[in-house]
């Protein structure tokens, strides 16, 4: 573990770290851009969907992902990342020596984060343990540290909404996730449109921003389909069981699986607690 210099970026911000620590590498500013992507602890399918799509859709390009190792959509924003070999970087409210790294449950994350090239940066004590008052404060070191702020879910009143009201103040772009006016975890999002956020429906916006369109089209990503497979997506507005499909399809359950089974290989889905999604 050692000090880090303070980040260009994070330099620019009125309420700037004193210090630093971190613990494996720190992408250099002038090759990468850095996207902090937030959300609930308490997600939805919708919430993770999202996250894993938009993620999957900036694989390839020079973006740095940047989470603060919580429980929810931190933790599915940094596993996105890892999963489609993007390097990703957790600001923890802990410390980052091992027994006080926060939350206990997302050690094992926070090796894989290390392990990938990715890091663990905070501004405390390495042997400092996490406190109520500690996660606002961390919050402006994610917004401070990136060029812009991915909300993906959010109620109205939360550490989520703080972070992107302090990325505004930063003047950081701050992207919202529209969602559902039924849904208490998009209340946050849909309100941070109203005030201004830009909506985010596909990794294309993102990259938009960042300017990567002319170097790297989005559409060189897409992944051609064939009718079967085209069939499967257009059912998966919800994720729903395999027993499902096959009888919406009218199709045999051992042809379903062998469809499937090509289908995730190729990171279109991806099957959890007996639902297939898509990615």
């Amino acid at each position: 573990m050692q000090q880090l210099p303070i980040p260009y970026l994070l330099q620019q911000i009125p309420d700037k770290p004193t210090q630093l620590y971190i613990r494996g590498n720190f992408p250099d500013e002038n090759n990468y851009k850095f996207l902090t992507v937030i959300g609930s602890r308490k997600f939805t399918t919708y919430g993770k969907q999202v996250c894993n799509n938009i993620i999957r859709g900036l694989a390839g390009y020079p973006i740095v992902i940047v989470s603060g190792l919580a429980l929810g959509m931190d933790a599915i924003a940094h596993t996105a990342a890892l999963e489609n070999n993007m390097i990703t970087i957790a600001v923890p409210g802990s410390g980052l020596d091992d027994d006080v790294l926060y939350p206990a449950s997302n050690r094992a994350l926070g090796e894989k984060i290390l392990r990938s090239g990715g890091a663990l940066v905070s501004e405390y004590e390495p042997d400092f343990k996490a406190t109520n008052w500690s996660f606002p404060k961390r919050n402006r070191i994610m917004a401070g540290m990136s060029h812009a702020v991915l909300v993906i879910e959010a109620v109205n009143k939360s550490g989520t909404r703080l972070t992107a009201r302090l990325a505004t103040d930063y003047n950081r772009e701050v992207f919202s996730i529209p969602g559902s006016i039924f849904s208490p975890s998009s209340e946050g999002c849909n309100e941070l449109i109203r005030e201004g956020a830009t909506p985010v429906t596909s990794a294309a916006d993102i990259l938009d921003f960042f300017g990567f369109n002319e170097t790297q089209p989005v559409q060189s990503q897409i992944i051609a389909l064939g009718a079967d497979e085209e069939k499967v997506i257009n059912l998966l507005n919800e994720p729903i069981s395999r027993n499902s499909i096959a009888n919406r399809l009218d199709m045999s359950i051992i042809k379903l699986n062998i469809l499937l089974s090509s289908m995730e290989i190729k990171g279109l889905i991806k099957e959890e607690l007996g639902k297939i999604y898509k990615l």
